[in-house]
């Protein structure tokens, strides 16, 4: 399988608010980026939305590492969250229903195919994949503009 590392992030003007989110895939010195908005959204939202993104656009079977500065997104994962959720018909320890499940449910499929790795990086700080992610989804959220309110 391809070898294939994945930086994802997500924004939030607002939280809810104008979001976006970005990731960049690298395969072999290539890079892709990858980036998108809401106008109505969350930041846990656009964190997911983004490693959904990322994921879908691997045209086959992939060994991912899959970066993010999000501790909602890999605590989900890397704490077996998000089989627990699955496991309790989509209902938190607390019985509330999964927020964001429509993006839990899809990235469940994802890494139902691909085998990912999550890896949890400083936000704001000396990664440069992180950072430039951060930077184009704020610009996704600029190309949103003003609120009419």
């Amino acid at each position: 399988m391809k070898a294939v590392d994945i930086y994802t992030d997500g924004a939030c003007s607002g939280n809810p608010g104008k979001g976006g989110w970005c990731a960049i895939l690298i395969y072999g010195g290539r890079e892709k980026l990858l980036a998108g908005g809401d106008p109505d959204t969350t930041n846990n939202r656009m964190e997911v939305y983004a490693a959904v993104a990322g994921l879908s656009a691997l045209k086959e079977k992939c060994t991912v590492r899959l970066y993010s500065d999000s501790a909602y997104l890999v605590n989900a994962i890397e704490q077996h969250w998000l089989d627990n959720w699955r496991r309790n018909c989509w209902r938190t320890a607390d019985k509330k229903p999964v927020k964001n499940q429509d993006l839990w449910q899809a990235l469940y499929e994802k890494l139902a195919y691909h085998d990912v790795t999550f890896i949890k990086v400083k936000g704001h700080a000396d990664n440069e994949y992180n950072n430039r992610c951060d930077a184009a989804a704020r610009a996704e959220i600029g190309k949103l503009g003003e609120s009419a309110c």
